[in-house]
């Protein structure tokens, strides 16, 4: 992953807990209940945590790799997934470029397969190395002559 991936899922993790609070906050506001105040004092230190250790862990954690037979993807940080995709089953290639990530150049691959599992994901890509990776593994899927479909 590009080292600004750490900075994108930190900015994308602080408008979720912001959007939490926010939220909560009105509730409070409109409705003055007890409960709301106790949601308020939970999520503070919950989404806290989760600003600082998600970005952190997920960037140590997340992995990929490609060659000539397949995609590799090691992606997750409650839960760990390890995904391969053989380039014999590739149907689509997309690249996504959110607003976020465009803010730090960065980019997404998505490899879309005939796999029941769902396409393979790589996320926190340099924009420019994702069109590489695009361009390659289009390459590499137009010689080969096997379809495992």
């Amino acid at each position: 992953m590009d080292p600004r991936a750490l900075r994108w899922w930190t900015l994308r993790a602080v408008l979720i807990v912001a959007a939490v609070l926010a939220v909560e906050t009105a509730a409070l506001t409109v409705l003055g209940s007890g409960w709301l105040v106790a949601a308020l004092v939970v999520t503070v230190p919950v989404g806290a945590g989760y600003v600082v250790v998600m970005p952190r862990w997920r960037y140590r954690v997340h992995r990929w790799e490609s060659d000539d037979y397949a995609v590799y993807t090691l992606s997750g940080w409650l839960s760990l997934e390890w995904r391969v995709a053989p380039i014999s089953r590739i149907q689509t290639i997309d690249t996504e470029h959110s607003p976020l990530q465009r803010l730090f150049g960065l980019a997404s691959v998505t490899v879309t397969t005939a796999s029941s599992a769902g396409p393979v994901r790589i996320e926190g890509l340099d924009a420019h190395e994702a069109a590489a990776l695009v361009r390659e593994l289009t390459e590499i899927t137009q010689h080969e002559q096997d379809d495992a479909t």
